[in-house]
C-alpha cells in the first residue's frame, strides 16, 4: 500500500546493501545476510525527514533477464514503477557493469531514468491522414521515418508536432505511451572496499553518490540529495491572530496551488474558498491575498479565509 508523503524504491542486485541501507535508515529491520536473494518479498520501510514521512521499499535483487520474468523480476519492476524516485544500489567493487545491466532491464519494461517526456504534440483522428509538422529543425526523424513508424503501429490518422529534436525511440515513447519517467539516484555501496581515487571518480559522476552503510558513511547527505530529487514542498497553517503552526506541515508536490492545500485540509474547503493570506518566497509582499491558481513554494505560510 502506499502510505507517507512520497514513495522510494530500492532496486539493485542482489547482496549490494539494500536490505542494510533500510536498517539503517528506518526502524524497520529487513533481514540482511551474506547469500543473495535473503530478501524475498517487498518490505516497507518509513523515513521521517524534514517533517515529511518518505515510504522506502525494499524489492528482491533484480538478475539478468528480470524483465522476462527471471527471478519473479517482472513484480519487482512493476512496484518500482509506483514509486516516486528510484535508488539505484551499486556495488562500488563492480559498479559500471550493473548499472548499464540494470538500465537496460527498466529501459525494456518502459521506465525512462533521469529523462523528461518528450515535447511530442500527438492525436490520433478519425481521417484525414497524417499531417507532419515541427518547430524545430529535425535532424534524426524525418516525415517518411515518422510515417513508416505510425504504420508499424497501425495508425494511419494521426496529427503529430514536433516541438524539440527527438530521436525515433522518443517518438515511440509518445505513441505507446504508457512510459513513466522517473528521477534516479546511482548510490555506490561498499566504498570502503575502494581507493579514495576510486571514490573520488565515482562521487564526480551526474546522479551519483557514494555510501558505506556498514561503516555509516555519507549516509546524511544522500537523504539531502534524496529529499531534492522528490521536489516536496512543506506548506504551514496559520489560524487568525494565532501563530503559524510551524510543528505539522502539510507536505505537496513542486508548484502545487493553493487549491491543492485547501484539498488537503478538507475537500470541501475549496468550494466556500473565498481568499487566502500567504507569507513567504511565492509572495511579492507578505501576507499578500491571493486565489486558489496562486503557486506555493517551499516553507510558506497560509492563512485561508472562507466565504
Amino acid at each position: 500500500m502506499k502510505s507517507g508523503d512520497a514513495r522510494v524504491a530500492l532496486i539493485g542486485f542482489p547482496s549490494v546493501g539494500k536490505s542494510t541501507f533500510l536498517s539503517l535508515m528506518t526502524s524497520t529491520a529487513s533481514e540482511a545476510a551474506s547469500y543473495e536473494f535473503t530478501t524475498l518479498t517487498c518490505i516497507p520501510g518509513v523515513i521521517e525527514y524534514k517533517g515529511a514521512n518518505i515510504q522506502l521499499l525494499d524489492l528482491p535483487g533484480i538478475i539478468e533477464g528480470a524483465a522476462q520474468g527471471k527471478g519473479r523480476g517482472r513484480q519487482v519492476i512493476a512496484v518500482a514503477r509506483t514509486a516516486d524516485v528510484v535508488i539505484m544500489m551499486l556495488d562500488a567493487t563492480k559498479g559500471e557493469v550493473q548499472r548499464s545491466l540494470l538500465e537496460k532491464e527498466l529501459e525494456s519494461v518502459g521506465i525512462r531514468l533521469n529523462k523528461h517526456r518528450p515535447n511530442i504534440y500527438f492525436k490520433p483522428k478519425k481521417g484525414g491522414g497524417i499531417s507532419f509538422n515541427s518547430t524545430v529543425t529535425l535532424t534524426q526523424c524525418s516525415e517518411k521515418l515518422v510515417q513508416l513508424i505510425l504504420h508499424e503501429y497501425k495508425i494511419f490518422n494521426a496529427e503529430v508536432l514536433f516541438r524539440e529534436d527527438c530521436s525515433p525511440d522518443e517518438f515511440i515513447d509518445v505513441i505507446v505511451g504508457n512510459r513513466v519517467y522517473m528521477p534516479c539516484l546511482y548510490v555506490y555501496n561498499k566504498i570502503d572496499q575502494i581507493s579514495m581515487e576510486e571514490v573520488d571518480r565515482l562521487a564526480r559522476k551526474p546522479n551519483s553518490v557514494v555510501i558505506s552503510c556498514g561503516m555509516k558513511l555519507n549516509l546524511d547527505y544522500l537523504l539531502e540529495m534524496l529529499w531534492e530529487y522528490l521536489a516536496l514542498t512543506c506548506i504551514y497553517t496559520k489560524k487568525r491572530g494565532q501563530r503559524p503552526d510551524f510543528t505539522d506541515a502539510i507536505i505537496l508536490r513542486k508548484g502545487a496551488s493553493v487549491e491543492h492545500v485547501c484539498h488537503r485540509i478538507h475537500r470541501s474547503l475549496a468550494s466556500q474558498f473565498k481568499y487566502a493570506l500567504v507569507w513567504g518566497t511565492s509572495t511579492k509582499y507578505s501576507p499578500q491575498r491571493v486565489g486558489l491558481t496562486h503557486t506555493m513554494e517551499h516553507e510558506d505560510v497560509i492563512q485561508i479565509v472562507k466565504k
